[in-house]
């Protein structure tokens, strides 16, 4: 089975790739079963280093991913001023990483967290975030972005994490993003058990909004909702992990 994977549907910016892992295609077994990305969560090692072979192999990428060792923070990675490369260097601790240097590919890696891919609409530059709640309260968003200022107007796209229907959080979080702006209330809708549903991506919308970020495009899929499809942490505990990339092309020299 071949890798599976999405592109993001988003305006063609000259010399910008990305896409996003599926969990089919790979050589895992089990909870991990089968394209897990994730050296982290206890799949047998030289499964994950085949995945992602066979990743790199299917998507032609110019080098191996520079990597991140993710805290649901908001720390935010440049690449091209010595953030590491690959498995040759320590993983960078960061919930973001932006360049604008060809060749250099940037990723995250989730399994509901929610993956945001920017890119500068003239090619110059590009930015990776891992936004889970912590991460979009901690003001990821609104850091990958402002590292990417002075270049040409950002589009960002948002892809698949898990939905608003399955991801019930306490009234502690939703508390967290209405200290910062009351409107996050719509992103909250209460559930009979006195708790609340959350919908990432629209508080993701609304902070890359605000950060100046006008052309927004999302893949709405759930992660939750769709096993042979995604990895979810939530419904499985113990399961693999998805890969967003981006890198600039090397014709862009």
């Amino acid at each position: 089975m071949s890798v599976g994977y999405l592109e993001p549907r988003w305006p063609a910016v000259r010399g910008v790739s990305a896409r996003f892992t599926l969990r089919t295609g790979g050589l895992s077994e089990g909870r991990y079963a089968s394209l897990n990305l994730g050296a982290h969560v206890g799949d047998a090692p030289e499964a994950v280093q085949q995945n992602r072979e066979r990743t790199w192999e299917a998507f032609s990428l110019p080098r191996e991913p520079l990597w991140l060792e993710q805290v649901h923070g908001s720390e935010v990675v440049d690449a091209d001023r010595g953030g590491g490369e690959g498995a040759r260097s320590p993983a960078p601790r960061a919930d973001a990483a932006v360049c604008r240097r060809p060749g250099t590919v940037l990723a995250v890696l989730v399994a509901d967290c929610l993956p945001v891919l920017l890119a500068a609409r003239d090619g110059s530059a590009i930015g990776v975030a891992h936004a889970g709640w912590r991460g979009l309260a901690a003001g990821v968003l609104e850091a990958t972005a402002a590292a990417l200022a002075g270049h040409a107007p950002l589009q960002a796209w948002l892809g698949p994490a898990i939905g608003p229907t399955h991801f019930e959080v306490g009234a502690e979080v939703r508390a967290a993003f209405l200290a910062q702006s009351p409107a996050a209330a719509d992103a909250f809708t209460a559930n009979a058990r006195g708790r609340w549903q959350c919908h990432l991506q629209a508080l993701a919308r609304a902070r890359l909004a605000a950060a100046g970020i006008e052309a927004i495009y999302a893949d709405d899929s759930c992660c939750y909702a769709e096993p042979q499809r995604f990895f979810s942490y939530r419904r499985d505990g113990v399961t693999g992990r998805m890969a967003a990339l981006i890198w600039l092309q090397a014709a862009q020299c």
